[in-house]
């Protein structure tokens, strides 16, 4: 079992930065490829990006290539997305994932567990 808890959402102005954090439970989080995906009401929830166990290797979806930034570090057993350059269209709630197996993957029903969201709101 993984427990993840996102954190960091906010409002923030176009042009600005955040750094949301997923924060997982478990001996195994460490060993799990995490991607971060978003959705707006009345939208698909979409990729935004995940990485493999150990971050040096990753998947950033064309819209937020160059501007975000995924990482961790496994001995917080935590995965973070850094933002910047942030756009009103980065707009959502976004969750992080975990896979029970498997490299990293931009399709979500490749991802078991699942985190609540946190709110990103991009506005002036």
């Amino acid at each position: 079992q993984v427990d993840l808890v996102e954190s960091g959402g906010g409002l923030v102005q176009p042009g600005g930065s955040l750094r949301l954090s997923c924060a997982g439970s478990g001996r195994t989080f460490s060993s799990r490829s995490v991607g971060w995906f978003r959705q707006v009401p009345g939208k698909e929830r979409e990729f935004v990006t995940a990485c493999n166990w150990n971050g040096d290797l990753s998947k950033y979806s064309d819209s937020v290539n160059g501007r975000f930034t995924i990482s961790r570090d496994n001995s917080k057993n935590t995965v973070y997305l850094e933002m910047n350059n942030l756009k009103a269209e980065d707009t959502g709630v976004y969750t992080c994932a975990a896979r029970l197996w498997g490299h990293i993957s931009g399709n979500m029903n490749d991802y078991k567990w699942w985190g609540q969201g946190t709110q990103v709101t991009v506005s002036s």
